[in-house]
């Protein structure tokens, strides 16, 4: 199903930016799991708009409702319904585009598909339908935080470069924490390169334009054996998670393209004994090998390319493919990545949590 993600731990996401609203629904999450509002309210604080002088200025409270699945605090092993109201549509700077093209947006690909759109704020093609995601990994990260022996497992996404401006490489060798990822705007953990993001995005958006960059998602805390062989690599799903979120262009795991310079001798993360366990000398594989985790630290990037609409005159076509200008109105994200890192975290969850179970399924519900 084109609107849904997940085998096991499932989810279904409904709405467009200037409808009603935006939903989710969440299936095959175990019953009995304390939950409670404002633990998922705390990742959609992260990811809504208007936060920062460096995002779209839209001003939506992004309160989300609990309208099935939660009996008194906790899940019911029932289908969980999520939803969050749209308050601060503005649909009239829009009306140009319902018969113009957008360039390198989806305005074009959803009217050739369906032969129908709803232009307004970008309809079922906006980011905002990624308030479903966040607030569904919210409950995927409880369940995370709920496996026993592996209550460690952490999810820290950052932002490492911003247009021509990265971290330098070999200073960022720790796991950040996430106050180390929320001291800028920018979500990145590396303070003067922060700063310097923070600025680039103010001058990029005092022009009308937009700049693209990488996200880093590192993952502590996972054991050996969550993957299924040939099709449903635990590395292909996280690449399929990344890659359907709006403006993604690129995921790469470990050493990725990098890797490609060098031999299988300099590649190949040796094997050694660390204090009693089968662990991995180097990490150029990333966390996986095989499409199944090892249980060392996954790391992996996203790359975002820069928001399409921006505010300058383009030239494009009409719906009748005849010349025309246009110029971007509205409110607009000038770099989306500092909203895209809880929306990273999100997807890494519902991954994890849905290879979990299966994993759970297979390996250790049999006494065999």
């Amino acid at each position: 199903m084109p609107n849904s993600f997940g085998k096991l731990f499932t989810i279904s996401t409904w709405g467009e930016s200037h409808g009603a609203g935006i939903g989710v629904v969440i299936d095959g999450c175990p019953p009995r799991l304390p939950l409670v509002a404002e633990e998922i309210q705390a990742e959609l604080d992260r990811r809504r708009p208007g936060q920062s002088e460096i995002v779209t200025p839209r001003k939506e409270a992004d309160t989300v409702e609990i309208l099935s699945g939660v009996y008194e605090g906790r899940t019911t092993g029932t289908p969980i319904a999520l939803w969050v109201r749209n308050q601060d549509q503005r649909s009239s700077a829009y009306a140009e585009m319902a018969d113009k093209f957008r360039p390198s947006h989806a305005d074009f690909t959803y009217q050739s598909k369906f032969g129908i759109r709803d232009p307004n704020g970008g309809g079922r093609s906006s980011a905002r339908e990624t308030i479903g995601r966040v607030a569904a990994g919210a409950v995927a990260r409880k369940l995370l935080a709920s496996l026993g022996e592996h209550a460690a497992v952490e999810i820290r996404a950052f932002v490492t470069q911003i247009h021509d401006l990265a971290i330098p490489d070999g200073t960022l060798v720790a796991f950040p924490s996430l106050a180390d990822v929320e001291a800028s705007p920018v979500r990145c953990p590396h303070p003067a390169t922060a700063a310097a993001m923070v600025e680039r995005i103010k001058a990029v958006r005092s022009e009308g334009d937009s700049v693209g960059g990488v996200i880093e998602c590192r993952v502590r805390g996972l054991p050996p054996g969550l993957g299924e062989p040939v099709f449903d690599r635990l590395e292909a799903d996280l690449a399929k998670a990344m890659l359907s979120l709006p403006a993604t262009k690129g995921f790469e795991i470990g050493s990725g393209f990098a890797g490609t310079r060098l031999r299988g001798s300099e590649h190949n993360d040796l094997f050694e004994t660390r204090d009693g366990v089968i662990r991995t000398a180097t990490n150029r594989s990333g966390g996986t090998q095989g499409g199944i985790s090892n249980g060392e630290e996954l790391v992996f990037r996203v790359a975002f390319k820069p928001t399409a609409t921006i505010l300058r005159v383009q030239s494009t076509v009409d719906v009748q493919g005849r010349a025309v200008e246009l110029q971007g109105k509205g409110r607009h994200d000038p770099c989306v990545l500092p909203r895209a890192v809880p929306i990273v975290e999100a997807m890494t969850a519902l991954v994890l949590v849905d290879h979990w179970m299966r994993d759970t399924g297979q390996n250790r519900s049999f006494a065999l």
